[in-house]
């Protein structure tokens, strides 16, 4: 099956949904293209290729107050025309249950981000050499047990055209590397990956150079077999340093989702949960300490979840969300933007064609500071190192939560010690925010993200993409082990 760049009918499809599009006051047609390939090597052997395509188009209408939609994979004028008087009839049972809507403002523009290593211009044979090299270097103990080096890439395009002449045309590459090694010695069985899946990104295959990929396997196995012996971590009241690879999900768990909008409006409330933030916190709400910036960065050149316009036609602009600690704005679209009366962003974004657009996390950063790591360890004089997330609960108010990590390192008098397994530590939102006490500067940065971030009903699991800098907190309750 083509993809669009490979010839597919983009400019046809938009005039037969043109023709077909029924007498509304907003009708639009959201075409999407995906390529998905999926490469292992798992002990040694190569594991089936998984290759899959996915095409079909999305039309929206929004007429006499009420909004409808209807997804198909028929792209033919009658298929079109089908969805299109479904669309409109959903219109018709929605009117007058929502606010005044006010139907997108669809820009006219393009978006795409070449890449410098064309996943396509690599041979299959190469990539699964690559793979192979990899994985071998993961055994490097008879201890290691399983070990697996992986490859996923996704090509996208998407079309949004309007029946009025609105048009957006965007292009996306993503590739996550992935590298996993897990020893054993008796009862003890211990994992280390590369960075969970968070060294992911727009691009090709310069990002396995650009995110160190080539020189992770050996440190990963070594971390393997030392956490088999490594005593559990230590518990207590302590500072605790995070690495990049845990503050994504610090931020993307007790920042990102309380502020989407729709969430404070109550639209995920019977579902992923409720937000503990509200309206009327927007402009004054002390979040964090005054080390606390976090901005909405779509247009971050090849950060997982990069745009020109989010999949209403919105232009994407970066955004302040906290500055100084203080809570400006919301993660909230046009749509929420009109039913809460507040500014938020672009960030209208479905996970396919066959999904309505809804509140989402696009790029959502934190800024860095001025501590080098060697001053946020040296700071500390009782504490504890973690790196790279391997499980997380939250509560449905987005508030109270509980993260353990892979690898840990004691620290005592401003000198990293010696290793710790299990290193857990909870918390709450915003009592944990006002206690960073030190960021780390641009070069402790990392930009990472996730392929895995759900919400919705029917369930929408998307990409989000998260810089961060290593940062220092004050008075964690950090535990070990089953806590």
């Amino acid at each position: 099956m083509p993809t669009a760049d490979e010839g597919s009918d983009f400019d046809a499809v938009a005039a037969r949904f043109r023709a077909a599009a029924p007498a509304a006051e907003f009708c639009s047609l959201r075409l999407v293209d995906t390529r998905d390939e999926h490469l292992a090597v798992r002990r040694g052997v190569v594991q089936p290729p998984q290759i899959t395509y996915d095409r079909g188009a999305m039309i929206t209408v929004h007429h006499g107050g009420g909004v409808g939609y209807a997804a198909t994979p028929d792209l033919t004028a009658s298929g079109l025309r089908a969805a299109a008087l479904r669309a409109l009839a959903w219109a018709g049972h929605t009117a007058g249950r929502h606010v005044a809507l006010v139907p997108p403002q669809v820009a006219n523009g393009e978006y795409r981000l070449p890449a410098a290593k064309p996943w396509a211009g690599v041979p299959l044979a190469d990539k699964v050499a690559l793979l192979r090299g990899e994985a071998s270097r993961l055994r490097s103990d008879s201890r290691i047990i399983d070990w697996e080096a992986g490859l996923w890439h996704t090509k996208s395009n998407a079309l949004l055209v309007t029946a009025d002449g609105g048009r957006v045309q965007q292009s996306f590459e993503f590739l996550l590397p992935t590298l996993s090694a897990t020893a054993n010695a008796g009862a003890e069985t211990e994992t280390r990956t590369f960075g969970g899946h968070a060294f992911c990104r727009q691009g090709g295959l310069e990002i396995l150079d650009d995110t160190g990929f080539f020189d992770a396997a050996p440190r990963l196995a070594a971390q393997a077999i030392e956490l088999l012996s490594a005593p559990d971590c230590p518990s207590g009241i302590t500072d605790l340093v995070i690495a990049p690879d845990q503050m994504i999900l610090q931020i993307h768990e007790s920042i990102g989702h309380p502020l989407e909008l729709d969430r404070i409006l109550g639209d995920e409330r019977n579902y992923a949960g409720r937000s503990f933030v509200t309206l009327d916190m927007f402009g004054s709400y002390q979040y964090g300490s005054e080390l606390l910036d976090v901005t909405f960065d779509p247009m971050q050149p090849g950060e997982l979840a990069s745009y020109g316009f989010d999949d209403d036609g919105t232009r994407a602009e970066r955004a302040e969300i906290i500055r100084r600690g203080i809570l400006l704005r919301p993660l909230g679209s046009s749509l929420s933007q009109t039913r809460a009366g507040v500014a938020g962003v672009a960030n209208a974004r479905a996970a396919s064609w066959n999904r309505p657009p809804i509140d989402r996390m696009a790029n959502l950063n934190m800024e860095p500071g001025e501590s080098t790591f060697s001053e946020l360890i040296g700071g500390v004089e009782r504490g504890v190192y973690v790196e790279t997330n391997c499980s997380w609960s939250i509560d449905d108010s987005r508030n109270k939560f509980q993260f353990g990590c892979e690898w840990g390192r004691r620290i005592e008098d401003g000198e990293l010690r010696d290793v710790v397994k299990h290193p857990n530590y909870r918390g709450i939102s915003a009592t944990f925010w006002r206690n960073l006490h030190a960021v780390g500067n641009r070069d402790t940065v990392q930009v990472l993200g996730t392929p895995w971030c759900g919400k919705g009903e029917p369930n929408q699991v998307i990409r989000v993409g998260h810089a961060s800098p290593a940062c220092r907190f004050t008075a964690v309750d950090v535990f070990g082990g089953a806590g």
